[in-house]
C-alpha cells in the first residue's frame, strides 16, 4: 500500500492555517510547513508565522529552522520534508504539507533533478563581482542567448537566480529552464492535494488587511532588528515580501506609507504567481471557500473526497 501525504495549498491570505489545524485534528496529522519564509527564525510577523497558540498542540514542522542569514534551497527542502515524512509515517500519523510555496510542494512530488548540475564555486564568484561592476542587468543580459525562457522569468534583480541559472547552463550545456518543463510527477506517496481559492476582489481585500495587522503587530520593529543585525536586501530572506519593502524605508529610499502600499501590491501579485502556479498542476483538487457556509463543511469535503 502506497504512503499517503495530504495537501493543502493555496494563496496568501486565503486561510490555510486555520483549515490546517482542524484537519490535523481529525486526521491524527502533523503539518510540515511549506512556506519559504517561515523557515526562518526572527522573521514572524512578516512571514504571518503561525504562533504556538495557533498552533493548539499540533506538531509542526520546518518553522524556524534556519538562521536569516542562512541560504535554502530547494533540494534542502526536499531532503528534510522526505526524512520529516518518513518519520511521521513510521509513527502512524498523516503527513500534512501545508504552505503557498508551490516549488517545495513540487519537489516532493515530481522529479526535478537538484543534483545534476553541481556548484562551480569559482564562477559563481565571477559573476558576482561582473555584477558589482557592470550592474545586475549586464550579467541578466548573458542568459539571453543561452536560456532565454530564464531569462524572460527570472527577474535581473534576482541575482542568485540569474547566476544560477548561467552556472547550470556552463556545467550542462542544457537550460536551467529545461529542468522545470522535463520535470514529471515521480509519486513516491498517495497524494491528496488540495487548494484553497476564493473570490479575487475578497481575497485581495483579505490580502490587505492582513499587511495591516502586520504593520500594527509591529513589523516595522521586526525589520528593524533584523537590519541592527547585519541583514541588508543581498540576504535571501530579506528579499521576500514585507522585508525588502521596509528595508528601503530604513535606508530612506522610500516613504513608510508608499513601503506599506509596496507590500500591499507584492503580495497581491504573489497571490496572482501562486495561483496562476497551481492551475498548472492536474493533481490539484480546487476548493471555493466561497461555496461553503462554514469551515466545517470543507472539512468534510477533504475527508470524504478521499475516503479519510
Amino acid at each position: 500500500m502506497m504512503k499517503r501525504i495530504l495537501i493543502l495549498s493555496g494563496p496568501t491570505g486565503v486561510g490555510k492555517t486555520e483549515v490546517s489545524i482542524e484537519l490535523a485534528k481529525k486526521l491524527n496529522g502533523e503539518i510540515i510547513s511549506a512556506d519559504s519564509m517561515q523557515i526562518y527564525k526572527y522573521m514572524d510577523i512578516g512571514s504571518g508565522k503561525i504562533s504556538i497558540e495557533e498552533m493548539q498542540g499540533i506538531t509542526h514542522h520546518m518553522i524556524d529552522i534556519l538562521d536569516p542569514e542562512d541560504s535554502f534551497t530547494v533540494a534542502d527542502f526536499k531532503s528534510r520534508a522526505t526524512g520529516i515524512i518518513e518519520d511521521i509515517i513510521s509513527r502512524g500519523k498523516l503527513p500534512m504539507l501545508v504552505g503557498g510555496t508551490g516549488l517545495y510542494i513540487d519537489s516532493l512530488i515530481r522529479n526535478y533533478s537538484f543534483t545534476e548540475a553541481h556548484k562551480d564555486d569559482s564562477y559563481r564568484e565571477e559573476l558576482e563581482v561582473l555584477a558589482q561592476k557592470e550592474g545586475n542587468q549586464y550579467v541578466h543580459q548573458l542568459l539571453r542567448d543561452k536560456d532565454p525562457i530564464s531569462f524572460e522569468n527570472i527577474h535581473y534583480n534576482n541575482l542568485k537566480r540569474v547566476i544560477r541559472a548561467l552556472e547550470v547552463f556552463k556545467l550542462t550545456g542544457k537550460p536551467f529552464s529545461n529542468y522545470k518543463v522535463e520535470a514529471s510527477y515521480d509519486l513516491a506517496y498517495d497524494v491528496d492535494y488540495f487548494v484553497l481559492t476564493m473570490n479575487r476582489e475578497t481575497l485581495y481585500t483579505r490580502i490587505n488587511k492582513r499587511v495591516d495587522t502586520m504593520m500594527e503587530k509591529g513589523l516595522l520593529q521586526e525589520v528593524k532588528f533584523l537590519k541592527e543585525r547585519g541583514l541588508t536586501s543581498e540576504i535571501q530572506s530579506m528579499k521576500g515580501i514585507g522585508y525588502k519593502e521596509i528595508l528601503d524605508f530604513l535606508h530612506g529610499d522610500t516613504t513608510l506609507e508608499a513601503a506599506v502600499d509596496s507590500i500591499k501590491q507584492g503580495s497581491r501579485n504573489y497571490a496572482k504567481r501562486q495561483l496562476t502556479w497551481f492551475r498548472r498542476n492536474e493533481l490539484v483538487q480546487w476548493i471555493d471557500k466561497d461555496e461553503f457556509r462554514d469551515q466545517d463543511k470543507i472539512l468534510e469535503l477533504i475527508m470524504k473526497r478521499n475516503g479519510f
